[in-house]
């Protein structure tokens, strides 16, 4: 059985709009008032998201990130800091009565996850699900991912890293013990990949080719992994708005950043 999936490429916004477009979606396919919902998109400026239940001071150096002119947020949805830069983020929506939906949240992982490891092998990379919530090629991650259950629906987003700077990341993530940093920035390189690092080296992209390419293997890999027929879109001008303004009002907010 195929199931009808609305598909959306946004293209890069500042973090706060991206986080207020996902929770729009959300609320949207919660009201019945659109489909389940597919969509990939960027951040410009670079960001950090923080997990719902992080303390933003204890993960994130925010003068630094001030100072580098990269965006600071705060998720819906649970999980660790992440630094977003060249990457391809995607996120989907769907009721939690969909054939789709799981209620076990690894078997939820390992059925939605199946989009992105099957776009991975479109790409000729051999990729497998990581528990609870990781995808691995050559067994270092390549997509990190969270979840959230609300108003009726999943939320699920998460990164395909296409190219990677660790010693950037720790610019504006705080480690627990400094003078452990060194250590942890080559622990992290020995254990992270990246799209980049993984296609054969005689096939050199740029960044705005190699997200296009990945953009179109992911989309045919969930709709082989998941049984999806797409139906293109743009978000509806309802959503922008809603968007926009849980971007301001929320997102973007100092009360919310800092509400853990």
């Amino acid at each position: 059985m195929a199931y009808e999936f609305r598909v959306l490429e946004t293209g890069f916004h500042r973090a706060a709009f991206n986080m207020g477009l996902d929770e729009a979606l959300l609320r949207s396919v919660a009201e019945g008032r659109s489909l389940p919902t597919l969509r990939f998109y960027g951040w410009a400026p670079p960001a950090v998201s923080i997990g719902y239940f992080q303390g933003l001071h204890e993960e994130v150096d925010t003068a630094a990130c001030k100072a580098a002119g990269i965006d600071v947020v705060r998720r819906i949805t649970g999980g660790g800091a992440v630094f977003h830069h060249h990457e391809v983020t995607y996120s989907i929506v769907l009721p939690l009565g969909h054939p789709l939906a799981r209620a076990n949240i690894l078997d939820s992982y390992r059925l939605l996850l199946g989009g992105i490891i099957e776009g991975l092998a479109a790409m000729d990379i051999h990729a497998e699900f990581a528990p609870i919530n990781d995808i691995v090629a050559g067994g270092k991650k390549i997509s990190g991912n969270a979840q959230t259950r609300k108003l009726g629906c999943i939320l699920q987003h998460g990164t395909v890293i296409l190219d990677v700077d660790v010693d950037q990341m720790f610019t504006v993530l705080r480690v627990s013990q400094e003078k452990a940093k060194g250590r942890l920035i080559e622990d992290i390189k020995s254990r992270v990949t990246s799209v980049k690092q993984c296609l054969p080296q005689s096939a050199p992209m740029s960044f705005e080719i190699l997200y296009a390419t990945t953009i179109q293997s992911l989309r045919e890999g969930f709709a082989k992994a998941l049984h999806l027929v797409f139906v293109n879109s743009g978000p509806t001008e309802s959503e922008l708005q809603l968007a926009g303004q849980l971007g301001k009002e929320k997102f973007s907010s100092q009360t919310w950043l800092a509400s853990r």
